[in-house]
């Protein structure tokens, strides 16, 4: 029987069912879970070793990883920087990486190199030197682009958004934790402030469209309503106060950050003007490597995981939790890419079709804890196909 390292959490289920599965003592934490002869885990643990036979594992579309990149939907940026003349040290600042044009670079390890979506100035930029005060950042055109950037050790670490306390879920980067081998290390919850930008000289008033991500122009409707701005979709916010800046145009302003204001050469014609002050947007740590849960602080496990059809599945999944006490801090749902409905042929009247989904959550609690560990023991009852995305420490507002 060799000895074999695992990467990855991973659980396929096998054709029989348990009416329950009763809390076992503590154990050292290794992540080598057993649960008394339910040997159907994957761990991911850094320098865990486990004993396992050859094991098949549960296939879920989304997983698969993708070997053709997405079109990237970027607004073009025609501008010459250099003949326009305007903020020359444009030209300077790096270059995002196209998810075409990822390749090999050097690293002298002196920095940790953190990739992020979007231009200089953007608020993932902002959320990656919070949590890596001394990093050296690297932007990329698209969500994927960063997550291959990890997967090709061009960086060692990816922030990307996952959600905002106003505009709700990301949805693109659920599919993508599902569908590459990254694991979440860490979160950053970032407060965002929009900044309502202009060229320099330029009074509000003087505004005629304001150019932002859609998110970002909601968040700030009743400001840019009441000045009677048309609002103008950008890909990215600091791409907003770029294209405002190398174009010239007195009458267009961008929503954006202080610090793309400052990179930009813009002037901030108003500060904080969204509409909810508590405008949060939480961002998720990526690294090729899983940490080691500890329990000397407050930790968060995002899971996912499909459950098999019947009356009552979720509530008998999401009990497994509350049974033992654990916080759930987030539950989200996405549609199987590929597999979207599954038909149920229960009937003398016809076949009935399911929308088959994938379930995301995050908890308050530590794969050191024994209680985590039997709740996901418990939950492989009802799971069809469960995987551990992260465990890592909780960030706090700052």
């Amino acid at each position: 029987m060799a000895l074999k390292a695992n990467p990855i959490w991973g659980y396929a289920k096998t054709p029989h069912f348990h009416v329950g599965l009763p809390d076992l003592g503590p154990r050292p934490c290794g992540f080598a879970l057993d649960f008394r002869g339910l040997n159907k885990w994957e761990c991911s643990c850094v320098g865990v070793l486990a004993q396992t036979p050859q094991r098949a594992i549960t296939p879920v579309e989304d997983e698969k990883p993708s070997h053709d990149m997405e079109s990237s939907g970027a607004i073009q940026r025609p501008f010459d920087m250099e003949s326009t003349g305007f903020h020359k040290d444009m030209n300077l600042l790096p270059k995002p990486l196209s998810s075409t044009e990822l390749s090999s670079s050097s690293c002298d390890g002196s920095k940790v190199r953190v990739a992020y979506q979007g231009i200089p100035g953007a608020y993932s930029e902002s959320a990656a030197r919070k949590a890596y005060p001394k990093c050296e950042t690297v932007p990329c055109e698209q969500f994927e682009a960063a997550f291959k950037a990890v997967e090709l050790w061009l960086v060692e670490k990816a922030v990307l958004p996952i959600e905002n306390s106003v505009g709700g879920s990301i949805n693109r980067n659920y599919d993508l934790l599902l569908r590459h081998r990254l694991h979440i290390v860490g979160e950053v919850q970032l407060v965002v402030n929009h900044c309502l930008l202009g060229l320099p000289g330029v009074r509000k008033e003087e505004l005629k469209r304001v150019l932002s991500h859609p998110q970002a122009l909601a968040q700030c409707e009743m400001t840019l309503s009441m000045l009677g701005i048309a609002r103008v979709n950008a890909d990215d916010t600091a791409g907003a106060a770029q294209l405002v800046s190398a174009s010239g145009e007195r009458d267009t302003g961008a929503v954006a950050s202080a610090e793309a204001a400052k990179i930009y050469g813009l002037d901030i014609l108003a500060e904080k003007i969204q509409d909810d002050d508590d405008n949060i947007t939480r961002f998720l740590i990526l690294a090729r490597e899983p940490i080691i849960a500890g329990t000397d602080r407050p930790y968060k496990t995002s899971i996912v995981f499909t459950l098999e059809e019947g009356p009552g599945m979720l509530f008998k999944a999401l009990a497994v939790f509350a049974l033992r006490d654990i916080n759930l801090t987030k539950i989200e749902s996405r549609p199987q890419r590929k597999r979207p409905l599954r038909v149920v042929d229960d009937s003398n009247k016809g076949s009935a079709k399911y929308f088959d989904y994938l379930f995301y959550i995050d908890f308050e609690a530590s794969m050191a804890e024994g209680r985590a560990q039997h709740a996901l023991g418990h939950l492989q009852e009802f799971a069809g196909f469960l995987r551990v995305l992260g465990c890592y420490p909780m960030d706090t507002i700052s």
